[in-house]
C-alpha cells in the first residue's frame, strides 16, 4: 500500500464496511478498520442471507476472481424460483400471498434466483470472514467510535474519535459502516438519518440438517394465522446437500407482529434457552412435518432480535461533508422484508469503492457523487422493504414511533 496519502477510515466491520475495505486493499489505497467489538465471532452474527443478482455483481466487482470463486463456492445453493408457503398448523399450501384467507401475508420477491436459476445464500458471519481476507493487519478490534473531527487548518483530513477519549491518525476520508445505531451518520447528517424500531420482533434459530428432511429442498415461509397473540411466521432456505449429516445445521428466522414475540423486559440482547424456549411455545401447536425444527433446535444459538427500518419514504438528503460518508445499515437500515439489506450494503461497497479507485483516493466531490447514486438505488430499496413489513409483520412508522 501506498504510504505517501493518508488513510481511508472506516468505522465498523459488517458486511458493507469489510467488503469496502477489499476494495482499497485491491486498489493500494490505504485504510484502517475500527470495530467496536473484540473480534467478529464476538456476538451472534445473525440469519441467513440471500443474495440478488444486483448483491453477486456488486460482490464480484469488487473481489478479484480467485476471491470470488472461493466467495461463491461456499455459498449454498438452493433450487426453485420463490417461496413455498406453508400453512404452520395444517402443513398445507397456503396462495401466493402467504394467507389462506386474504390476510395479506406479503409474499417478498416473486423471484429470489439469482444465477443458474438458483436461491444463492450464506451466513452472515462467513461473509464477513470471507470478505474480511487480506484485510486483518488493517482491522483494530476494541475500538468503538462515536464521532468524528475535521482537523484544524486542513481541509484534507478527519479523524475518528474514540469511546475511550482517543483520537485515530489523521484520514483522508471517514466511512461510517458502523450499523443502525451509527454515531458517524447521526453527525454527518446533523440527525437526518434516523431508524425506527417498528415494534415487531423476531427470534433466530438453528436446527440439524436433518430436521428439515420433510420440507425437503426450497425456500418457505410458514405462517402461522391463528396465533392469540398475532401473526407469527418462519422463513427457511433448505439447501440439498448434506441433509443427512446431523453435524451440520441449517437456520430459520421466526417474526412476529407487535406484540406477539415477547423478550423478559424487553431485553432483546438475550441469547440461548430463553429464546429457545419461547419459540418452542410459539410453535407447540405447529404441524408435525415443522415440529423438529424447534425440538431439535441448538438451543445455545438462539437470539432475539428487534425489526427496525430507517425512514420510509428514502434516504435523506443532508449538507455533504467530503471528508465524510456513510455506508449500508448506517445510511439505509432496512426490515427483513424481501431480503434486501445486504445486497444494498454491498452496492454501495462497489459504488464507493469503485470511485476512490477511479480517482486514486478520495477528491473533492467524490463523496456528493457517491451520496447522490446511492440515494437513488437505496431508497427505492427503503420505500420496497419497509412497503413489503408493513403487510407481513403489520407495522407502521408515524410520529409517535420509536427511534431507536
Amino acid at each position: 500500500m501506498s504510504q505517501s496519502q493518508l488513510p481511508v477510515l472506516i468505522a465498523g466491520a459488517g458486511l458493507a464496511s469489510l467488503l469496502f475495505a477489499r476494495s482499497l486493499l485491491r486498489a493500494n489505497i490505504p485504510f484502517q478498520v475500527f470495530e467496536r467489538d473484540a473480534s467478529l465471532s464476538f456476538r451472534g452474527q445473525g440469519y441467513r442471507l440471500r443474495l440478488s443478482t444486483e448483491g453477486l455483481d456488486a460482490i464480484e466487482s469488487v473481489l478479484d476472481k480467485p476471491s470470488f470463486q472461493r466467495f461463491y463456492d461456499h455459498c449454498g445453493k438452493t433450487g426453485g424460483g420463490g417461496f413455498t408457503h406453508l400453512d404452520a398448523r395444517t402443513g398445507e399450501p397456503l396462495d401466493q400471498q402467504g394467507s389462506s384467507g386474504g390476510g395479506g401475508g406479503g409474499s417478498g420477491p416473486g423471484n429470489l434466483g439469482s444465477r443458474d436459476g438458483k436461491v444463492v445464500g450464506i451466513a452472515r458471519g462467513d461473509m464477513r470472514r470471507l470478505f474480511m481476507e487480506g484485510c486483518e493487519p488493517y482491522v483494530h478490534f476494541n475500538r468503538h467510535v462515536v464521532g468524528y473531527e475535521l482537523v484544524e487548518g486542513r481541509d484534507d483530513a478527519v479523524r475518528a474519535l474514540f469511546a475511550d477519549g482517543t483520537k485515530s491518525e489523521d484520514g483522508s476520508l471517514l466511512v461510517g459502516g458502523e450499523g443502525i445505531k451509527s454515531a458517524v451518520a447521526k453527525q454527518v447528517s446533523g440527525g437526518l438519518l434516523k431508524v425506527y424500531d417498528l415494534g415487531a420482533r423476531g427470534i433466530h434459530g438453528q436446527a440439524p440438517t436433518t430436521a428439515f428432511r420433510s420440507l425437503g429442498e426450497g425456500v418457505f415461509r410458514v405462517v402461522d394465522d391463528t396465533n392469540t397473540r398475532g401473526r407469527v411466521s418462519i422463513i427457511t432456505n433448505v439447501r440439498p446437500n448434506e441433509m443427512d449429516d446431523p453435524s451440520v445445521e441449517f437456520g430459520w428466522t421466526m417474526v412476529g407482529v407487535p406484540g406477539a414475540i415477547r423478550a423478559p423486559n424487553d431485553d432483546y440482547t438475550i441469547v440461548g434457552e430463553t429464546a429457545a424456549r419461547i419459540a418452542q411455545e410459539l410453535t407447540r401447536d405447529w404441524h408435525p412435518r415443522f415440529k423438529p425444527l424447534f425440538d431439535d433446535m441448538n438451543v445455545g444459538q438462539a437470539a432475539f432480535w428487534k425489526i427496525t427500518c430507517s425512514t420510509p419514504t428514502g434516504v435523506p438528503e443532508w449538507t455533504n461533508e467530503p471528508l465524510v460518508t456513510v455506508v449500508g445499515d448506517a445510511v439505509h437500515g432496512m426490515t427483513p422484508a424481501g431480503g434486501i439489506g445486504a445486497n444494498t450494503a454491498v452496492r454501495d461497497s462497489a459504488l464507493l469503492g469503485r470511485l476512490l479507485r477511479e480517482a486514486g483516493g478520495n477528491r473533492p466531490g467524490l463523496t456528493a457523487e457517491y451520496e447522490q447514486q446511492m440515494r437513488v438505488y437505496a431508497s427505492e430499496a427503503v420505500r420496497s422493504s419497509y412497503g413489503m413489513a408493513t403487510k407481513q409483520f403489520q407495522v407502521n412508522v408515524d410520529e409517535l414511533s420509536e427511534v431507536v
